[in-house]
């Protein structure tokens, strides 16, 4: 009896400290808690009314009202904690999108009267069925039909529990289901003790346990730390979103006055100059890819952090993009005195399915690292594949006898900003963000690369990458076979061809105009989409029209679509844009725009536009 009543105030003391930490906290309003709510405060009875059965027989009579009150209580006691229990392991056992569950959460009100008929039925048989009582002076317990009914209900939520358990585990998991595997142990345990010594009463022991138990496994997180996360998640959202936006602008303020000097260069540089002249334009022009290419690094950067950055797979000529990469290379190379060498694979396939921009991006980097690092010598690109049904594993090398990488810094080439031997390469230009974006970009396309260098001597990067096999592409436009030519299609006559530039900004109109003259077309120029609108709407017909997004009072895409509802308009427009982040291309194309140019404007990708449209 001692022992019982020792075991049971450990109990209270245990389930005391437990109630402290759980109601000094504010809580989540589920089900969960609030049936974790009464299971403390029933348990808190249950200790109570057990210690008086275990006191009240030695005092008074065993057949006393009040011994038979309190001792009938304590067995409703017990059988109120199991149906709440009970109604608890419901509550965490169907709380998903399974059939079985939806089902259970559509009739929960019909489970519930369900449970209370049967949780009234067994409490009046408790009440009003046999009781009787043993004291030999050390061991106090009560037995007969009324106990033995309570064994019965133990046994059927016992069963109903392991359903629940059975249908149920692999979407709560085992850590939910700790308690109530506890509890059957602890069960199954009170009844072996009973049947040894009927005097040794476990049951409210084990119940408080499980209580306990129960505190660190319901959802009860700490609400005001939630709310800092909340607070912190929020503001660490405004902030990238205020950071893109800043970006964003940046990209856009930086790209408009660089449309200026591109565009200048570009015009300045099919003139009749001086050596010395050309040799300063051509530099000027070579400042300004460096300044885009960083520009463009910290956009692809700020993007990927905030897992914005997507992959936009279309059928694209890979042909295209190796002749444009070899084209692009040996333009950087300059006077290097750098051979370099290039081989592709015969069975490489001309269609594919993926990201083009982003692998010729990746490839790109390679090479244009390569030929910052290396001063003499050769630079090896080769691309090979290997084919397994409809697709196609591309091996893409690039090989130099640069500086190369010692061994301790190889694990460092990836990170942001990153630039190794700076002392020693403090006259090359670059932002250490290059090599970075290339392993984000080919982990996002699911790809790998690998890195073997050896310092002083040079360094190779091999990219393993699966794209799809197109055996017939759905773009006409894909079976062209050679890379637009520049010098070929530069003096394409469009006389008598009217092009319409439409910018807010004075400068952007006088390069646009500067770079259309070579094509003996008539320009006009306009300053905001109003006049453009009122334009067209007094009957201006022209052949093609480039269009400004930015500008105020009306932007180029609300001008764009109110164009569209001017009646027999069809004149293709062009968005020409310093938007030029991740995506904008295909904003723009979703919008309708017949194409996209982006600032500074590239002339090679103007001759493209014209001769697509014009040509």
């Amino acid at each position: 009896m001692i022992i019982g009543i020792t075991m049971l105030i450990i109990s209270f003391i245990y389930l005391f400290l437990t109630g402290i930490m759980y109601y000094s906290k504010k809580r989540i309003k589920n089900i969960e808690n609030k049936l974790y709510n009464f299971i403390i405060i029933t348990t808190f009875f249950g200790i109570f009314l057990e210690i008086g059965c275990i006191l009240l027989v030695p005092i008074m009579d065993k057949h006393s009202l009040l011994n038979e009150v309190v001792n009938r209580l304590y067995l409703v006691y017990i059988m109120t904690w199991i149906t709440i229990f009970t109604k608890y392991v419901f509550a965490i056992s169907f709380d998903n999108d399974k059939k079985f569950s939806i089902i259970v959460k559509n009739n929960i009100k019909k489970i519930d009267i369900g449970l209370l008929i049967i949780y009234i039925t067994f409490v009046l048989g408790l009440i009003f069925m046999p009781l009787y009582y043993f004291y030999d002076g050390k061991y106090v317990y009560s037995y007969g039909p009324a106990t033995n009914l309570l064994y019965i209900a133990n046994f059927l939520v016992i069963s109903l529990w392991a359903i629940c358990v059975i249908l149920n585990y692999k979407q709560v998991g085992y850590k939910k289901y700790i308690p109530l595997f506890t509890f059957i142990v602890g069960a199954f345990v009170n009844l072996f003790v009973r049947s040894v010594n009927p005097g040794i009463l476990l049951i409210t022991v084990t119940q408080t346990f499980i209580t306990v138990m129960m505190y660190f496994t319901i959802e009860n997180p700490d609400i005001r730390m939630i709310e800092q996360l909340n607070i912190a998640r929020d503001q660490a959202d405004r902030a990238n979103q205020a950071k893109s936006d800043f970006l964003s602008s940046m990209s856009h303020e930086i790209r408009t006055p660089l449309n200026a000097i591109v565009g200048f260069s570009q015009a300045l540089s099919e003139e009749d100059l001086p050596p010395q002249a050309k040799e300063e334009v051509k530099d000027v022009m070579m400042a300004c890819d460096t300044l885009l290419d960083i520009v463009n690094g910290i956009l692809d950067i700020s993007k990927i952090e905030a897992n914005k950055l997507e992959i936009v797979n279309t059928e694209y000529n890979f042909n295209l993009i190796l002749e444009e990469l070899v084209s692009l290379s040996k333009a950087r190379l300059g006077e290097k005195p750098l051979d370099f060498r290039y081989s592709f694979s015969p069975d490489l396939p001309k269609y594919m399915y993926g990201d083009k921009l982003r692998v010729k991006q990746v490839i790109l980097n390679l090479l244009t690292n390569a030929i910052k690092y290396t001063h003499e010598g050769y630079i090896d690109f080769k691309v090979n594949c290997v084919r397994k049904g409809d697709v196609c594993r591309l091996i893409i090398s690039v090989q130099d006898s640069g500086i190369g990488i010692k061994q301790e810094n190889i694990d460092k080439l990836f990170n942001r900003f990153e630039r190794l031997d700076v002392e020693k390469n403090n006259t090359i230009e670059g932002t250490g963000l290059g090599l970075a974006i290339t392993k984000k970009l080919i982990g996002l396309m699911g790809g790998q690369i690998v890195v073997q260098s050896v310092y002083g001597e040079g360094s190779k990067f091999t990219i393993a990458l699966d794209q799809r096999i197109v055996d017939k592409p759905t773009d006409p436009n894909l079976e062209r076979t050679q890379a637009l030519d520049l010098s070929a299609i530069k003096n394409i006559d469009l006389t008598n061809k009217r092009i319409l530039v439409v910018d807010d900004n004075k400068i952007n109109l006088k390069v646009a105009s500067r770079l259309l003259q070579d094509y003996h077309c008539i320009v006009d120029t306009l300053d905001s989409g109003i006049e453009c609108v009122e334009k067209i709407k007094m009957g201006a017909s022209y052949d093609l029209i480039l269009m400004d997004d930015m500008m105020p009072k009306m932007s180029g895409t609300e001008t764009f679509h109110k164009l569209q509802e001017i009646e027999g308009f069809n004149t293709p427009v062009i968005s020409l844009t310093a938007n030029a982040i991740s995506g904008m291309r295909e904003k723009y194309l979703a919008e309708g725009f017949s194409d996209y140019l982006s600032k500074p404007i590239d002339k090679t990708e103007l001759n493209r536009v014209l001769n697509k449209f014009l040509g």
